[in-house]
């Protein structure tokens, strides 16, 4: 059987911006991937409205806008869960049930790798996806390189680098940019931008 091979972006994506769409068309390239996922987390409802954050549909329309020109990128509403309580073994375990022939490309960044251990279920986040990780100039190789050691003999995970540019650039970073009226061309996409602009988003945070 010829295996299909998707790739997973999943982020609070508040506001989605151009280091996350570098990552995965990084991903797309380097790992010949038929598509990549862009899969927005869900936020618990008490946690709507919260000062200067976007909502869940705010947030589901940036990526929507954001991902709209690249024809291999596409949104899913997975982890959009009405509880807010996303969990990415469930959703790994999820898409491998509804779809046994893809292997699933799970990209994750070099920091979030370093405390995989205390996510929920680790072992079955390993078993149901190849783990990418994104390196970065601030982290050491050697320090990455352990880390990889220490959770593929752990977990028998299968964790493999993706080269990327050092864009150091945050989604905090672009809400305290538009607070002070500064301009995100170029961080963030131009449709993206306007719907920011036409939302008031990040405007009193």
């Amino acid at each position: 059987m010829i295996m299909r091979k998707v790739g997973i972006m999943g982020g609070t994506f508040d506001p989605i911006h151009i280091g996350h769409l570098i990552l995965g068309e990084a991903a797309y390239e380097q790992y010949s991937l038929e598509k990549v996922l862009f899969m927005p987390a869900g936020r618990p409802p008490f946690k709507e409205g919260r000062k200067g954050m976007a909502s869940n549909e705010q947030r589901t329309e940036m990526v929507r806008r954001a991902i709209a020109s690249n024809p291999h990128f596409e949104l899913s509403m997975l982890e959009m869960n009405e509880d807010g309580m996303s969990y990415t073994y469930r959703t790994l375990e999820k898409l491998k049930e509804e779809h046994p022939d893809t292997v699933y490309y799970f990209v994750m960044g070099a920091d979030s790798l370093m405390y995989f251990d205390t996510w929920m279920n680790p072992q079955r986040i390993a078993d149901a996806a190849i783990i990418v990780v994104a390196t970065r100039n601030h982290m050491p190789q050697e320090s990455l390189d352990e880390k990889i050691r220490q959770l593929t003999e752990k977990f028998h995970a299968s964790i493999r680098k993706l080269e990327t540019p050092n864009l150091d650039i945050s989604s905090s970073q672009i809400r305290e940019w538009v607070s002070q009226g500064r301009g995100i061309q170029y961080y963030v996409p131009d449709p993206e931008i306007h719907y920011i602009e036409e939302q008031g988003l990040y405007q009193d945070i």
